[in-house]
C-alpha cells in the first residue's frame, strides 16, 4: 500500500481550509484518512499552519511520500518560519477605549444609564390611590 501525506480540502466554496492527513494514495481526495497530523488555513492573514512534526517524521520514516504542497508546508514549519498573528485586543478593552473616546470615563460615577429610573410608588400610598377612585364614584352616585 502506497501511503501519502497530503491535503484534505474542507470548508465552503470560496473559503477553503485543509487538513494535513496520511492516506492511502488510491483513496479520493476527501476520503477517509489513516491519521490527521495538522491543519492549514491559507485564507487567513497570516496563514495558519499547524503540523505535528513528531507524527510527520514518524510517517516519513515509515516510507510515506509527501505531496509538493505538504513538503513545502513541512519545510516552513521545520525551519520555524511560521508567522504568528498578533493577539487581538479583548472586547472589554475595545469597549473601554470607545467609552473614553466618547468623553465618558468609567470614573465619572454614573451607572451608565442614559435616562433616569422611574421611582416605584410607595406601598402605603398604593391602596389609598386605588380606594380614592372608588370613593369618588360612590359620591357621584349619591
Amino acid at each position: 500500500m502506497a501511503v501519502k501525506i497530503r491535503l484534505k480540502r474542507m470548508g465552503k466554496i470560496r473559503a477553503p481550509f485543509y487538513r494535513v492527513v496520511v492516506m492511502d494514495s488510491r483513496t479520493k481526495r476527501d476520503g477517509r484518512a489513516i491519521e490527521e497530523i495538522g491543519k492549514y488555513h491559507p485564507t487567513e492573514e497570516p496563514s495558519v499552519i499547524e503540523i505535528d512534526m513528531d507524527r510527520a517524521k514518524y510517517w516519513l520514516g515509515q516510507g510515506a511520500q509527501p505531496t509538493e504542497a505538504v513538503a513545502a508546508l513541512i519545510k516552513v514549519v521545520d525551519e520555524g518560519k511560521v508567522r504568528v498573528a498578533e493577539a487581538k485586543p479583548s472586547k472589554k478593552d475595545l469597549y473601554e477605549a470607545a467609552i473614553a473616546a466618547a468623553g465618558k470615563g468609567s470614573d465619572a460615577g454614573t451607572s451608565g444609564a442614559t435616562t433616569a429610573k422611574k421611582k416605584a410608588a410607595k406601598k402605603a400610598d398604593a391602596p389609598a390611590a386605588e380606594a380614592a377612585p372608588e370613593a369618588a364614584e360612590a359620591e357621584k352616585s349619591e
